[in-house]
């Protein structure tokens, strides 16, 4: 027992010394260490939609999108949700110049693309102001106010009464 403590003692701290060799804090993920000295000179912006809010980073690289860790067309599987996410990109014709990586959080997959859409329209705005007439003209600058409508009293949902029993 007093063998096997000390063996996983010894291995945990050979765990330590080789993550403070590469510069990493013991007990943090390295890549998001990286990926926080890489995006030193990024710019950031928030965007909504419905109960989805994403925070976007973007800085110089070369089109590499990211959303919670994982590249977009894996979180955003169907087409048209991942075509919502470039489309500010595309606009301004500046889809391989950016690195974008998104933290999405709450609502749907739907909501978090449009929210996405949102936050990159913004902080493009942040970088480049000359942006704007192109991304205010396709439309990605206008937050979609739309929410879900609360369930009244005396009603199955929102606006759906109970059937109607005349007897």
């Amino acid at each position: 027992m007093l063998e096997q403590s000390i063996r996983t003692l010894h291995n945990n701290l050979k765990n330590l010394n080789s993550k403070i060799a590469i510069g990493c804090p013991a007990g943090r993920d390295c890549q998001r260490l990286k990926a926080k000295l890489k995006m030193e000179k990024q710019k950031n912006a928030v965007g909504r939609r419905k109960e989805a809010v994403t925070r976007v980073f973007i800085s110089k690289g070369n089109g590499n999108i990211t959303v919670n860790d994982k590249n977009y067309k894996e979180y955003f599987s169907l087409e048209y949700l991942q075509n919502q996410v470039e489309a500010p990109l595309k606009t301004i014709e500046s889809l391989d110049k950016f690195d974008v990586v998104i933290n999405a959080s709450g609502g749907g997959v739907k909501g978090q693309a449009e929210a996405a859409k949102l936050g990159i329209a913004r902080v493009l705005i942040e970088l480049n102001a000359e942006y704007r007439p192109a991304l205010k003209a396709a439309g990605y600058l206008k937050r979609d106010p739309r929410g879900v409508e609360r369930k009244k009293f005396g009603h199955k949902k929102a606006r759906r009464s109970y059937q109607f029993s005349k007897r």
